[in-house]
């Protein structure tokens, strides 16, 4: 098989995939008509911007060309893109044109309705214009799909990064994606519909076929661009256009792959093993698929060990919900295919859904400095303290935080939604990470604040970007009542996290409970680890030890190699006892930074609720704390590094 050659060995991309950008719409609820949705998920959609999401989960830098609107769903693409490591320079803003919306929904194992919104959409009017030389000149493969070859003007622009393609000597492939209701054969409620015989269809692929250099698609697919329903006459008739290796989708039978004459049956064509799991979703399943064949092919690997990746990738794919956010990992693929299948119903496989989520989280948060000012109770304590008054003061904190970041990536705040919430909504998009508590404040055992509700069902509403926060007052020698009551709460607290796609991290205080010494907090943790809780963060007191803190990260390591990691808590302690504490703790890799509070602007606090500092005053006060204790840890961290 081909893949990369010395000339295009130190290009910057590995693909680029060309056409269609949507926002898919999902229904949320399952085995029901679209008509009886009561609710729906967003993710990215169309068939290149899947596959360009999912190659580069798989490892591969990829790029998109395609346009989206000057809106929100336009700027949703581009910015989930970018946290999938998606390469975003060929896409184009169009100031005219609305992004491409889908609703989608599962209604049973075969039908799956959809209802494509792309009436003059922007991804539509993609021109010639918006195919870069130097952009195609960059990548090592450029991958078309079948429905920007309906129309004349897009048409032009794949026909332009092709040829601009094999000029620069990148390899070539075309996802036939086949849709007959964007061809204009079908109405808007056929979205279903795969196939539907069409002589000027059939005539506009062939035309194209023989500038590829790998051709996927299903059976169906391959009777459009054969002219044929007989599948194997159907392979013969491309091939007597292309020189292509032709991959035909099978299905739950896998794929076949030919990279030469057309043999008398499918069964003659190269193969990789299927797997045996149940189907619940096959939308998207095809740019899984491509997504894992790309890898192997651009990887050089041989055409059975190529089908695997891309039979493994679909699998994944049928088996959750949406498209891109189905498809794999690098680490997560590599981990099915040495375990295998465990349980059919993949989304229900619990080992595979954690891998799946710890290794697909967005951003790099591999440094913490965060403010913590989610603190309640003992802002409600100080003389002159007003629900009023504390919201305002927890404004001028946000701005304290967003002083201090400057725009630069690796700090954070944590705040509060009942006291903090005008704060809270003005972080959203300012690029800090965003914590916020659910405990009701000195809960033992743990309760939660009220807007969560009975069921947990307030995490509905959380924006994705905020991160849930619950402090546990938690101790190995709890009594059997108490540690019943709390695990309970954190157990369901973090299983509704998951179902909200809401990262969570988890605070324990045993300090506060009982005497400690240095297993203490490892054997908490163990203890929600054996539960089934597996927090995207921890947050630790600082210990005194350098043994304690071995033990704790030992035993987040040793069951979730994945973590986000560990950040440190204040306990209102002076400059110089944290800046002693993060010199410990500095020495784990696993500790990411510090969520300090008290020691920042309790002082300010009181002050300035009895009128005795001013908003500026405040904020300069604060911001000097905060950014002394940025540059302790940052030096700490890196002399620890360092090994000095």
């Amino acid at each position: 098989m081909r893949g990369s050659t010395t000339s295009t060995a130190t290009r910057r991309l590995d693909v680029i995939t060309i056409g269609r950008a949507s926002v898919d719409l999902y229904g949320a609820q399952v085995g029901g008509r679209l008509e009886d949705m009561g609710s729906f998920q967003k993710y990215i959609g169309g068939s290149p911007t899947n596959i360009a999401a999912g190659t580069a989960r798989l490892g591969l830098k990829s790029g998109l060309i395609t346009r989206v609107g000057d809106e929100h769903m336009g700027r949703f693409i581009r910015e989930e893109l970018a946290r999938e490591g998606v390469d975003v320079r060929g896409v184009t803003t169009d100031p005219d044109r609305l992004t491409a919306l889908v609703l989608l929904g599962i209604r049973d194992e075969t039908q799956f309705p959809l209802i494509f919104y792309r009436e003059n959409c922007a991804d539509m009017a993609l021109c010639e214009d918006d195919i870069d030389e130097g952009l195609i000149a960059d990548t090592r493969a450029v991958v078309a799909t079948g429905t920007h070859l309906s129309h004349p003007r897009t048409e032009a622009a794949v026909l332009k990064a092709l040829t601009l393609a094999r000029k620069h000597g990148a390899q070539t492939a075309l996802d036939i994606d086949y849709r007959p209701n964007l061809w204009g054969l079908a109405g808007h409620g056929a979205g279903e519909s795969r196939f539907i015989e069409s002589a000027a269809v059939t005539a506009k692929l062939q035309a194209t076929l023989h500038l590829f250099d790998l051709i996927v698609g299903t059976e169906e697919e391959f009777h459009i661009a054969g002219g044929t329903t007989d599948t194997i006459a159907a392979l013969r008739a491309v091939r007597a256009v292309s020189n292509a290796t032709l991959v035909c989708k099978r299905g739950p039978m896998g794929a076949a792959a030919f990279a030469g004459d057309i043999p008398d049956s499918l069964d003659g064509g190269q193969t990789g093993p299927g797997f045996p799991i149940e189907v619940f979703n096959v939308l998207g399943a095809g740019d899984g698929f491509m997504s894992g064949l790309l890898k192997g092919w651009l990887d050089n690997e041989p055409w059975p060990t190529a089908l695997t990746y891309a039979n493994a990738c679909g699998a994944f794919a049928v088996s959750r919900h949406g498209c891109t956010p189905a498809y794999p990992s690098w680490e997560e693929l590599q981990f099915f295919l040495k375990r295998g299948v465990v349980t059919p119903a993949l989304r229900k496989d619990a080992a595979l859904e954690q891998v799946h989520w710890a290794t697909n989280r967005h951003k790099d948060w591999s440094t913490m400095r965060v403010f913590a000012f989610d603190h309640r109770m003992q802002l409600e304590a100080m003389q002159g303290a007003t629900p009023a008054k504390i919201s305002a003061f927890k404004k001028l904190c946000l701005k304290t935080a967003l002083e201090v970041a400057d725009g630069r990536p690796g700090y954070g705040i944590l705040c509060d939604s009942r006291l903090g919430r005008e704060a809270l909504y003005q972080a959203a998009g300012s690029g800090l990470w965003i914590g916020r508590p659910v405990e009701w404040p000195g809960s033992r055992p743990l309760t939660l604040e009220p807007e969560i509700g009975p069921d947990f069902g307030g995490l509905q509403e959380w924006p994705l970007e905020h991160v849930v926060k619950v402090l546990c007052f938690c101790h190995p020698d709890d009594d059997a009542a108490t540690k019943a009551a709390q695990e309970d709460t954190v157990l369901r607290l973090f299983h509704s996290c998951r179902r909200n796609r809401l990262e969570m991290l988890l605070e324990i205080i045993p300090s506060k409970v009982a005497p400690v010494d240095d297993d203490t907090s490892a054997q908490v943790i163990q203890r929600f680890y054996d539960l089934g809780v597996y927090p995207d963060w921890w947050k630790l007191e600082p210990f005194s030890t350098d043994a304690a803190w071995a033990k704790a990260c030992a035993a987040i390591t040793r069951n979730d190699p994945h973590v986000r990691g560990i950040v440190v808590l204040g306990l209102d302690a002076s400059e110089a006892d944290l800046a002693a504490s993060l010199a410990l703790a500095a020495r784990h890799d696993l500790v990411k930074g510090f969520a300090i509070g008290r020691t920042i602007f309790a002082d300010v606090a009181r002050d300035w609720f009895r009128g005795r500092m001013t908003d500026e005053a405040a904020v300069a006060t604060m911001s000097a704390t905060y950014a002394r204790l940025c540059a302790i840890w940052d030096k700490t961290r890196g002399t620890e590094r360092s090994g000095a």
